[in-house]
């Protein structure tokens, strides 16, 4: 069923997983009160391969693959994101930061392929330029380090090299499979940094401590955030086009955002609503304007 438009029970279950990891930075957060961030990481991903490998086979592609994306996804986005977290950046602020994997993405495939640049994704890029040196020239107000930044844009880096190591896959492969037995590969690195930069006694303490509220969190994590997104985006992506459900990751941040000035009360003052509009109009810019071009061209028909 490949149409345009998205049936009502398809379209919440859409915006179910932009609610679920746009949220899940809030979650983050809760899990760091008593958590080491890289311990964190290594308890999600343990945690999204077992017992999810014991039932979802290994998918069709070189372990040299898998492994290079469980590093790059496991130790360099979301280990860097979290250690950013921790006490450098406001949740909400990190997941509309981390959205600058868009244009990492772009800026890597055209390096690597020799493509120039398209008019319209240079205006978006300046947008998000512009809303993040905004936000990086406040970035006290607004809830973040420079070091946090930096961090969170290094995360978003590593991001744009994971969705290069995953597009050699091919858009046949089980992507909720490629996350699961990718996830293997990210703990052992992730461990090793863990009792190196943390210490054994912090990692001991901080999971000894937790609570059932921690241990929620590193569920959501590993189940919610990883197993439910990522299955029930590869289901969407199967049956309608890709045009149709990418535009809905932009909610993401949306989400983040908004969870996080509810649930944690992080200002959201008009200057940094402002300069986050920047951002998302840059992503949003990036995304619809090859569609609004065609419609365009369509409607001006052949003559024109």
């Amino acid at each position: 069923m490949k149409g345009r438009q998205l049936p009502l029970a398809h379209a919440g279950l859409a915006l179910a997983v932009v609610a679920v990891w746009g949220t899940n930075f809030v979650v983050i957060r809760w899990a760091l009160d008593a958590l080491p961030p890289l311990a964190l990481a290594v308890l999600r991903f343990a945690l999204a391969f077992l017992p999810a490998a014991l039932f979802i086979a290994r998918p069709p592609v070189p372990w040299r693959q898998l492994a290079a994306y469980g590093v790059l996804i496991g130790v360099g986005q979301f280990g860097l994101l979290y250690v950013a977290i921790r006490s450098d950046i406001s949740p909400g602020l990190a997941s509309l930061v981390v959205q600058t994997q868009v244009f990492f993405t772009i800026g890597l495939v055209m390096l690597l392929e020799r493509e120039r640049p398209q008019r319209y994704q240079a205006v978006a890029l300046a947008l998000a330029v512009a809303g993040l040196g905004w936000i990086a020239s406040r970035s006290a107000a607004a809830g973040a380090t420079v070091l946090g930044l930096a961090l969170v844009l290094l995360a978003a880096l590593s991001w744009s090299a994971g969705n290069l190591v995953s597009r050699r896959a091919g858009s046949g492969v089980d992507m909720l499979a490629y996350m699961v037995w990718s996830s293997a590969f990210a703990v052992p690195p992730l461990l090793v940094l863990s009792l190196w930069v943390e210490g054994p006694a912090a990692v001991w303490a901080g999971v000894a401590g937790a609570g059932w509220g921690t241990w929620l969190a590193v569920a959501w994590q590993s189940l919610g955030n990883t197993l439910f997104g990522y299955a029930a985006w590869a289901w969407l992506l199967a049956r309608h086009p890709a045009a149709t459900i990418t535009p809905w990751a932009l909610g993401v941040p949306v989400f983040g955002m908004a969870s996080a000035a509810v649930a944690l009360g992080e200002p959201m003052p008009a200057w940094k609503v402002a300069a986050s509009a920047l951002v998302i109009a840059g992503l949003a810019i990036n995304v619809f304007w090859p569609r609004w071009r065609a419609r365009l061209a369509t409607a001006a028909g052949p003559g024109a």
